[in-house]
């Protein structure tokens, strides 16, 4: 019999390909999601339960029907831009909402969850690369919530005794490779699809916003980590809380850092195909390099990622984007019929 896992959120892009982890690795995910962002065709592996974390009655029926024996925790709002313009439902989605699911936790006798956190955490870091000891000084409403859950994890293993751990990973990217789930945002704020978009003629260019910052090519440096790493990640810790307690938070990261540019020219070498870009004024607030020491995912979780390269995470990526589009290109047909 399957081990149930409760995964909010997991109809979103890294919650779907951590359900198609925890399958392979022997439980039965159970989504817990409101489809506000996530796909209901992104649920695959195990049950789709609708519903909003903030709903007490809704997510009690679902665990009690379920009695899953852990969670997993992606349900949130994250989009950095859009949480300094409306701070309140952050607040509310992600504060209340986690502090909702921690005490139904309680309430129902779950005593593990493994936490969606987030770089956003460390603010504007000027030592490179970021240690789970670089202090959390967070620059935008979404970070702050982040980091206010992973407090409130803290003091709920202190004084009810849930066992968490915090992932705090970088930038997502890439597609499972077996095609079954991949990143369908709307609106799109990546910067991997948005050049695969232009490379595949559904955007005329990708802006590159500042080409002057304290870079070797002047373009901001981020850490590119494959979106099934970041899964398999999620099943490692979950195991690691069977067997020992609350554990700290941990960077998820390949410590490789990848310019603007340097995915520009990429994209261009996997996809064969011209990608126009036109140069913007910097964004507000957006730190020139961000880097993920993440040795302590080694020797804590022994987590490697398996698809380092860009080439390798942008290779998986434009084969689901250009599936995507064969599949939409073939529904919009049938429906013409």
């Amino acid at each position: 019999m399957s081990r149930v896992v409760l995964v909010t959120g997991g109809a979103g892009y890294v919650g779907s390909n951590a359900c198609k982890a925890l399958a392979d690795a022997g439980y039965l995910p159970v989504t817990y999601d409101s489809l506000a962002m996530g796909h209901e065709w992104a649920v695959r592996w195990g049950p789709l339960e609708r519903g909003d974390i903030r709903d007490e009655a809704r997510l009690g029926d679902v665990m009690r029907r379920h009695r899953p024996e852990a969670v997993l925790h992606f349900a949130a709002s994250a989009y950095v831009g859009e949480s300094v313009v409306h701070p309140a439902e952050y607040y509310s989605n992600n504060i209340a909402g986690s502090l909702n699911l921690l005490n139904m936790m309680r309430r129902e006798h779950v005593d593990r969850i493994v936490f969606s956190s987030t770089c956003a955490v460390y603010g504007a870091p000027e030592a490179m690369p970021i240690s789970e000891g670089t202090p959390t000084d967070p620059i935008n409403p979404y970070g702050a919530t982040k980091r206010m859950v992973e407090r409130m994890l803290a003091d709920f293993g202190h004084a009810y005794g849930i066992r968490s751990m915090s992932l705090r990973y970088f930038n997502a990217a890439g597609a499972d490779p077996s095609l079954e789930v991949g990143e369908d945002h709307d609106p799109e704020t990546h910067l991997i699809p948005i050049v695969l978009d232009v490379a595949a003629g559904t955007r005329p260019f990708v802006t590159v916003y500042g080409t002057d910052h304290p870079t070797p090519d002047g373009t901001c440096v981020r850490d590119y980590t494959h979106v099934s790493d970041l899964a398999s990640a999620h099943v490692l810790a979950l195991e690691r809380l069977s067997e020992s307690g609350a554990r700290p938070a941990i960077n998820l990261g390949t410590g490789n850092g990848v310019s603007v540019a340097e995915v520009i020219e990429s994209a261009r070498a996997v996809t064969g195909r011209p990608i126009a870009t036109v140069a913007g004024p910097r964004r507000p607030g957006d730190p020139p390099t961000l880097v993920a020491d993440a040795r302590l995912a080694a020797r804590e979780l022994g987590w490697r990622p398996a698809h380092p390269s860009i080439e390798a995470i942008i290779s998986t990526a434009w084969a689901w984007h250009q599936a995507r589009s064969v599949g939409t290109a073939q529904r919009r047909r049938a429906a013409a019929v």
